[in-house]
């Protein structure tokens, strides 16, 4: 369609990782608005970047929009338009009850002169995001952006273990140059893991000048706070204990809200001097408050990472079982959304403990074993509508076989938002068989001593993964239980629709 094309409704979606969820949301939107009559762009916020964008004059010309993204996309864009922002998955759930909520919010702003001057500008609807999923979508921004900074960092780091486990160690009988120089850019990007995480959930927040703050912050949360050995007092050339992923997470939010805290402050400056808050003002007073905030929270900020720490040691303490039906669970829940995203989160941050602490460690061997089994519990979910959807063929629709096929390639891959619109078609029973398949997965990989040193690429990162073909055995278990009570539950369903397909 030509640039100047308008549309009836405007919408833009992006979820943590920009794979799977932004695209289905984009799908599902674009179909339900076409059985309603109605024209629709959707701008996607995806992993390669903005697509589809929407123009200023086709965002004014619509009736209404629909943000649905669990992170920044720029959403200030749509202010005085009718609105409805939720999380990505909603617009898969119900696009169209979300369609429904757009178009209502816009009758509602017609139905008098009053009302509509009663609103100010950027109220664009009744639709209000929850304060859960503003925080939520902030910090999401800041994942989805250092989620390639890990996958990049772990693959390579787990590539140069091929050459040996010490190979990049210049003493050891087993060193290679190209292993070491492979190890040493892998560990480079992994270390920018948490700066990344903090710079962006304050971009988020405060968008462009946060991210100096921002990126301040989540130093300090890796490096701690500097004290001298012989004297107990802070010193620059001190060694300090950092807090981590955690003090990431909570420096972004520090970083986006001091920025906030000054456009209020600085509001009564002159405008022509706007360049100066700019490039003088908002960093230096940004770095400045925000940096004295996380070297004074730094002593509680290790307390609470060393206890979580502690808390997941004790998981491991528990037992396999226990806590491979934590990961499984977790993993399977929602598909990619909040809970199967703070299972991987917290995967990849004891993966970047594990690697930082070196082969042979405890922080390594339980650090590689989760990630094993967090992997294989989200590998799990697509392949058991894959098989599903082959054994039980004539129950399933053309268009789930022709989803489950594709689940083929999505499972492999490490993609487990596959699974999402066969679970939305029944949640019960769908997600607890998801559930018990992970769960199975989860387990057998802790028990099999399974170590993955990749927190992503699925059965691509297969030579690195220590024990490969037990963990193959354990994600296969998974997916045979979950496939065949998914094929029982089908075949249940069809009998009682009088031998039809139910869609």
């Amino acid at each position: 369609m030509a640039e100047d094309t308008t549309y009836d409704l405007i919408a833009a979606t992006g979820c943590p990782t920009g794979i799977a969820h932004t695209y289905m949301a984009k799908e599902a939107l674009e179909k339900a608005a076409a059985a309603k009559g109605l024209t629709i762009k959707v701008e996607t916020h995806g992993q390669v970047g903005i697509e589809n964008e929407v123009t200023p004059a086709q965002i004014k010309a619509a009736k209404a929009v629909i943000v649905a993204a669990d992170k920044d996309v720029q959403a200030e864009r749509f202010a005085g338009k009718p609105m409805v922002s939720v999380g990505v998955t909603a617009a898969i759930k119900d696009p169209e009850g979300l369609i429904d909520k757009a178009l209502a919010a816009k009758a509602q702003g017609e139905l008098s002169e009053e009302v509509a001057n009663a609103s100010s500008d950027n109220s664009s609807s009744d639709e209000k995001e929850s304060v859960g999923h503003i925080i939520y979508k902030h910090l999401m921004n800041g994942v989805s952006h250092m989620l390639v900074f890990v996958v990049a960092g772990g693959v390579l780091t787990a590539v140069s273990f091929l050459w040996g486990i010490t190979s990049f160690d210049s003493t050891a009988a087993d060193y290679n140059s190209f292993a070491a120089m492979l190890k040493i850019i892998g560990g480079i990007a992994m270390n920018l893991m948490v700066p990344v995480l903090a710079a962006y959930i304050a971009e988020s927040i405060g968008k462009r000048p946060a991210l100096v703050p921002g990126f301040v912050a989540g130093m300090i949360a890796i490096t701690g706070l500097p004290v001298s050995p012989e004297t107990g007092l802070i010193d620059a050339g001190g060694a300090g204990v950092g807090f981590g992923f955690l003090g990431g997470i909570v420096g972004g939010f520090v970083a986006g809200y001091v920025i906030v805290g000054l456009e209020k402050l600085l509001s009564g400056m002159p405008k022509n001097l706007d360049g100066l808050k700019a490039i003088f003002l908002y960093p230096l007073l940004s770095t400045f408050i925000t940096g004295l905030i996380m070297l004074g929270i730094s002593g509680p900020m290790a307390a609470i990472n060393t206890g979580m720490m502690s808390f997941l040691e004790g998981l491991e303490a528990s037992g396999p079982i226990v806590l491979g039906l934590a990961i499984g669970c977790m993993c399977a829940f929602d598909m990619g959304g909040p809970v199967n995203k703070a299972a991987y989160v917290t995967g990849t941050a004891l993966l970047t403990e594990a690697l930082q602490a070196g082969i042979g460690t405890p922080a390594y061997n339980f650090g590689t074993n989760f990630m094993a089994a967090v992997s294989a519990a989200c590998i799990v979910p697509p392949l058991i509508t894959a098989f599903a959807v082959i054994v039980g063929k004539k129950y399933f629709s053309k268009e789930d076989h022709d989803a489950g096929i594709v689940n083929i390639v999505l499972g492999c891959t490490h993609i487990t938002e596959g699974a999402i619109p066969f679970m939305t078609k029944n949640i019960w029973p769908v997600m607890p068989i998801m559930m018990c398949g992970s769960s199975i997965a989860a387990i057998l990989t802790i028990l099999f001593g399974v170590h993955d040193p990749a927190p992503h690429g699925g059965f691509l990162v297969l030579p690195v993964v220590d024990g490969w073909y037990l963990w193959l055995i354990a994600i296969f278990a998974g997916v045979l239980v979950g496939g065949i009570l998914y094929v029982i539950f089908k075949r249940n369903e069809y009998h009682k629709n009088g031998d039809k397909v139910v869609e």
